[in-house]
C-alpha cells in the first residue's frame, strides 16, 4: 500500500510517499511545494492544489494522510493552513484518495512516542525508520513523512480495536501465541 502524507502550508508544503506492505515501511520520495510569498493567496493555492495532484499522479498512492489544524494565537496562520488543507484534500477526492486526518500531537506521538515533540526529534525517527540521512531530508519533508507513518501505523497494522482482551483476541487470532 502506497501512502502519501502531507505537511500543508501556503508558502511551504511539505510532501512525503511511503510504501507499507505488512509490517515494513520503504521509503518512496519526499520533498517540499516552495510557494512564493509575494504571490497572491488564490495564486498559491493553486499551486499547491496543482503540485498534489501531480504527485498523486506521479507516485500513485492508495492513500492519503494529512495534518489538522494546529490553532494557537494567531487566526490568520489557522485559517490559511485551513486554505492549503482544503486544496490539499480536493486533490486527494479528485484521485479517489481514501483520506485520514491526524494532529501535530498523534503524528508525533506515533513517530517518537512522545506528543510534545522537537521537529529535531521528528526528524530523527522519521530518519531512523525510514534509513534516511537527516541532513538530506527538511522538516517539512520528514513532518509529511512522519503523516504518512502515522497512517500506516494507525490504520494500517491490521489490529483491530477492542475494549478487552476477550474482544481482541476473538478480532485478532493469528496474534495470539499458544
Amino acid at each position: 500500500m502506497r501512502i502519501i502524507g502531507i505537511d500543508p502550508g501556503t508558502i511551504i508544503t511539505g510532501f512525503g510517499v511511503v510504501d507499507y506492505n505488512g509490517n515494513e515501511l520503504k521509503y518512496v520520495a519526499s520533498g517540499i511545494i516552495n510557494i512564493p510569498a509575494k504571490d497572491e493567496m488564490a495564486n498559491r493555492l493553486e499551486v499547491i492544489y496543482d503540485s498534489i495532484d501531480e504527485k498523486i499522479k506521479l507516485y500513485k498512492p492508495t492513500e492519503f494522510s494529512i495534518e489538522t489544524a494546529f490553532f494557537n494565537k494567531n487566526v490568520q496562520s489557522a485559517l490559511k493552513i485551513g486554505y492549503a488543507r482544503g486544496v490539499s484534500l480536493l486533490a486527494a477526492v479528485h484521485n479517489k484518495l481514501n483520506v485520514k486526518e491526524y494532529s501535530p500531537r498523534e503524528i508525533k506521538k506515533s513517530v517518537t512516542g512522545k506528543g510534545a515533540a522537537t521537529k529535531e526529534q521528528v526528524q530523527f525517527m522519521v530518519a531512523k525508520i525510514l534509513s534516511l540521512k537527516t541532513d538530506k531530508v527538511k522538516f517539512d519533508e520528514t513532518d509529511a513523512l512522519a503523516v504518512a507513518i502515522c497512517y500506516s501505523f494507525k490504520s494500517l497494522s491490521g489490529i483491530v480495536k477492542s475494549k478487552n482482551w476477550k474482544d481482541f483476541i476473538k478480532a485478532n487470532p493469528e496474534r495470539v501465541i499458544l
